[in-house]
């Protein structure tokens, strides 16, 4: 392969499967060993979101079939982080819709966030919109250790999926987490009609961000959204996918979220031989994830292919 200085993106799309995913375990080796990042999230406040992301189900513009309730209790999200740690979780994300919540809610769930840290123990990440510097401070004064934002796609894709918020907000919500001294989480969605350019540039472009940990998650067509006609993503295209990211991103993780199930199906495994190193577990905002047990047993599976 290429130095990505000079990336040969030829190279990364045609070269045969099973040679890639060899470079990419081998990325994967150097540079992450066997950690394996496993993290359980809340949806804690769901629906009547204003912006206009064509492939969430939780936007008030799409007429999908989605319960959507005010922020849950401090007491209900606490709960819910001991079950993340109970099921293997390092990490429990708090996840709220729409473009960031009010003052009186970003309280709540600043304390929610220090009753975690010092009575469960478990580290927490929080979803929470494009909030200021000085918000991201103050979470993490309250023990916040990452936060997570999404890019979604490549810039130039950007403006076919968002229009109510720019790609620039991202990246300055991105650049703003950092700079307030929290690891940054930030990644997208693959198969919503870019092209391998797309998906290239995306990564190129998380190389150079200060993100510690990409999630990738593979759309899957919710009924009432924009893209629920979408053509599904191929297993073996996902697979590629996340070859490439681990071999442009080296050692930042590359989490598997949503559409795993659905789009590897029985085929889970290659992802985490394709460069992969992280999951998350015990469901997702508006999808219903695997069976934790299975997951678990998942987890086992890949631990030992990666330690033989």
């Amino acid at each position: 392969m290429t130095d990505i200085s000079t990336i040969d993106r030829t190279a990364l799309l045609t070269l045969p499967l099973l040679e890639l995913m060899q470079e990419a375990n081998k990325t994967r080796k150097e540079f992450i060993g066997t950690a394996m990042d496993l993290c359980s999230i809340i949806n804690a406040k769901s629906g009547l979101c204003s912006e206009d992301c064509k492939f969430c189900a939780q936007s008030s513009r799409h007429a999908t079939a989605i319960t959507a309730y005010p922020l849950k209790s401090k007491k209900e999200m606490v709960v819910a982080a001991e079950r993340a740690q109970q099921i293997g979780a390092g990490r429990f994300g708090i996840v709220c819709s729409g473009n960031k919540p009010s003052a009186k809610d970003l309280a709540i769930i600043a304390e929610t966030i220090s009753e975690i840290s010092s009575r469960v123990g478990l580290k927490t990440c929080a979803s929470l919109g494009a909030l200021s510097l000085q918000e991201l401070q103050a979470l993490k004064d309250a023990g916040l250790s990452r936060y997570h934002h999404n890019i979604e796609t490549s810039r130039r894709f950007y403006s076919r999926i968002v229009s109510t918020h720019s790609f620039d907000e991202r990246l300055r919500t991105v650049t703003a987490a950092h700079e307030a001294g929290l690891a940054v989480c930030s990644g997208g969605i693959l198969g919503m009609g870019e092209d391998w350019d797309d998906r290239i540039d995306m990564a190129l472009l998380l190389k150079d961000l200060p993100v510690d940990s990409v999630p990738i998650n593979i759309l899957v067509p919710i009924p009432g959204t924009p893209l629920a006609g979408q053509q599904p993503m191929s297993c073996n295209d996902a697979i590629r996918a996340l070859c490439i990211f681990r071999i442009i991103l080296k050692d930042k993780i590359i989490k598997i979220a949503a559409g795993r199930e659905t789009v590897l199906k029985d085929f889970q495994a290659m992802g985490f031989m394709a460069g992969a190193n992280g999951m998350i577990i015990g469901g997702y905002l508006t999808i219903k994830g695997r069976d934790v047990e299975a997951d678990q047993q998942l987890i086992r599976e890949i631990q030992a292919l990666w330690e033989a």
